[in-house]
C-alpha cells in the first residue's frame, strides 16, 4: 500500500487518509475519492491531500477485518459479528456464558503484522448477552493478502462461548438471631440468572450443621449454593461439615481471590455445592462469580484451577471491610 500526499488531480480512486473540514461539512477519512469529492476539495482550496492507495496483493481494511473475525469464530456459535466499519469488526455474545480463548493462537496472529490486531476480554470471562468478547482492528487502510491469510490461519477457532450446562440452582441461607438473614440473596439470584440459569428455590435454616445438612440433601437445584449467617473460617466449620454430614465431599476451602477468600467448593453425589462468603451478598465482581460461572458451564474447576486464580485475583476494595487493606499493615 502506498501512503502519502498527492496532488488533487492524482487522488481519484484513492482512500482519503485524514478527515478534511469543508464549507458544507466534513469529508471523512476512509472514503474512496471520486470526481465529485475532488471538485469540492479544489473549490475549498486544496491542492493536495494525503491518501492511501492499495496495490495488487493488498486487501481493504474492512474485508481484512471481516475475514479475520470469521476465522477467529470458526465453527463457533452464539457469537455475533458486526458489519465491518473503518477496519473494525466486533465479536459480541448472543447469549450469556463464559468466554474461552486460545491465547497462543491470538498472540501468533497479532505477531504477523502490526497492522493486523485482535483484542479480547480475558479467558474465562463471564459475559452477558450483547457483551463484547473481542474486536478485530486493521490499523492501516489495507494490508497484504498474504499477511492477512497467515493471521487468519493462525487465529482459526481461537474464540468460543460456552453456555451453562446446568439449568437450575438452589440457595440455602442459614440464620442466627440478629443475623443478616436473606439480605443480599438478590445479588446471588442475579448471579444465577446472569448465566441463563434459574434460581428455583431459596431455603432457610438454622446455622447448625445438622439442620443445614438436611437442607443440602433436600435441595432440588442442579447446583447448590450456601450462604451462611456466620463466616466460614475453617474447612471443618459449620457449612463444610454440613456437606460432609449430607454425604458429600469438600474439594477445596479457600481461594486466592479477594473478595472471595472464604469460598468453598464441594460435591454431593454429582451435584456441585458452593459455599459462599458473606461478601457475596454484594453484587460487585467476586471470586464466587469465577467459580460459579465455570461450574455452571461444565468447565473444569477444582483445587488446582482455583489455586491458579490468584494472579489477577485482587478484584475490588470493599468499602465496608473492617480492616481496609491500605490501613496500617496489609
Amino acid at each position: 500500500m502506498k501512503f502519502g500526499p498527492v496532488p488533487i488531480d492524482q487522488a481519484i480512486g484513492a482512500i482519503l487518509a485524514h478527515s478534511e473540514q469543508l464549507p458544507d461539512g466534513r469529508l471523512r477519512k476512509g472514503v474512496v475519492l471520486d470526481g465529485d469529492h475532488l471538485k469540492v476539495l479544489r473549490a475549498a482550496g486544496f491542492d493536495e491531500v494525503t491518501v492511501a492507495r492499495l496495490e495488487p496483493g493488498d486487501l481493504h481494511e474492512d474485508a481484512a477485518a471481516a475475514e479475520l473475525a470469521r476465522a477467529l469464530l470458526g465453527q463457533g456459535r452464539d457469537i455475533h459479528l458486526s458489519a465491518p466499519f473503518t477496519g473494525r469488526v466486533n465479536l459480541s455474545a448472543e447469549r450469556p456464558g463464559v468466554v474461552r480463548l486460545d491465547a497462543d493462537k491470538i498472540n501468533a496472529a497479532n505477531a504477523v503484522d502490526p497492522m493486523i490486531t485482535v483484542a479480547t476480554v480475558p479467558d474465562f470471562h463471564q459475559i452477558r448477552t450483547g457483551g463484547m468478547i473481542a474486536t478485530v482492528k486493521i490499523i492501516a487502510y489495507g494490508v497484504p493478502v498474504a499477511a492477512l491469510a497467515r493471521a487468519a490461519d493462525l487465529a482459526r477457532d481461537a474464540v468460543r462461548l460456552v453456555q451453562a450446562k446446568h439449568r437450575t440452582a438452589s440457595l440455602i441461607v442459614t440464620d442466627i438471631p440478629g443475623g443478616p438473614g436473606t439480605k443480599g440473596a438478590e445479588a446471588i439470584a442475579a448471579r444465577v440468572t446472569g448465566l441463563g440459569m434459574e434460581l428455583i428455590e431459596t431455603r432457610t435454616c438454622a446455622h447448625d450443621a445438622t439442620a443445614l445438612a438436611q437442607d443440602i440433601a433436600a435441595a432440588r437445584g442442579d447446583i447448590v449454593l450456601i450462604l451462611t449467617a456466620s463466616a466460614t473460617s475453617d474447612p471443618f466449620d459449620t457449612a463444610p461439615q454440613a456437606l460432609r454430614l449430607a454425604g458429600g465431599t469438600v474439594t477445596r476451602f479457600g481461594m486466592p481471590v479477594d473478595p472471595g477468600n472464604l469460598l468453598f467448593l464441594g460435591d454431593l453425589r454429582g451435584t456441585p455445592v458452593i459455599g459462599l462468603p458473606g461478601s457475596a451478598r454484594s453484587p460487585v465482581l467476586h471470586g464466587a462469580d469465577w467459580v460459579l460461572s465455570r461450574v455452571a458451564c461444565g468447565l473444569s474447576v477444582g483445587s488446582a484451577e482455583m489455586a491458579a486464580m490468584g494472579v489477577g485475583g485482587l478484584l475490588k476494595e470493599i468499602p465496608t471491610r473492617p480492616q481496609p487493606r491500605r490501613a496500617g499493615r496489609d
